[in-house]
């Protein structure tokens, strides 16, 4: 079983939906700790109820990105964390932080990247007219929401959503992809070759 540690800076929706399967086994894992950027993120009041140790740093203490990046990698490897799960962060990683977490930092994004990338991708993929949208779940590089893909999920788009009808069902989709990311990076299942990501299933024999 590995140590896994999510970032969060929202309401955390997703962060519940992946404490949820570890609860059930699903996902064979311990959630070190859940830490955030802001501290009245009620992401950290999920984690508190389920008994995971939560921390809050505020980027006003540090001077340079990289100085609070170096703030959370010590937090990592003091509790020998080998994933790190990007939930609703909303702050862009530094390319030390990327290079120390190489291949071991994911990300979920509300589209089908490599369309509509950024903060505003429902509400791009809308107002582009898409007839289909989704949701990536994709290693963290140095670029934004330019790693590599570890699996996609579709979504249709109807002609009288809003973004917050669409919303809805990309979080239904959401929470079902990134457990199921999560579960194939921690049983080992993933192998990255440039920019592809392969899933290693298990071969039956009979």
């Amino acid at each position: 079983m590995i140590n896994i540690a999510v970032l969060v800076s929202g309401s955390g929706t997703n962060l519940q939906a992946i404490i949820d399967e570890v609860g059930k086994g699903h996902i064979p894992a311990k959630i070190a700790f859940v830490l955030s950027d802001k501290k009245d993120a009620f992401a950290l009041e999920r984690a508190r109820k389920a008994g995971i140790e939560t921390i809050t740093l505020d980027k006003k203490d540090y001077k340079k990105r990289e100085d609070f990046d170096r703030k959370i990698i010590e937090r990592l490897k003091n509790k020998n964390v080998e994933l790190v799960i990007l939930a609703g962060f909303m702050r862009l990683l530094s390319s030390y932080f990327v290079r120390e977490y190489r291949n071991r930092i994911i990300n979920i994004h509300p589209a089908l990247l490599p369309s509509f990338k950024g903060s505003h991708g429902i509400k791009d993929a809308l107002a582009h007219g898409v007839k289909v949208t989704g949701v990536t779940v994709h290693f963290v590089d140095e670029h934004l929401d330019n790693g590599p893909i570890i699996l996609q999920k579709t979504v249709d788009i109807k002609e009288d959503d809003t973004e917050e009808t669409l919303l809805e069902r990309i979080h239904k989709e959401e929470h079902k992809a990134y457990p199921e990311a999560i579960k194939l990076f921690v049983e080992g299942k993933l192998e990255i070759k440039g920019r592809k990501v392969k899933v290693k299933y298990e071969v039956v024999r009979r």
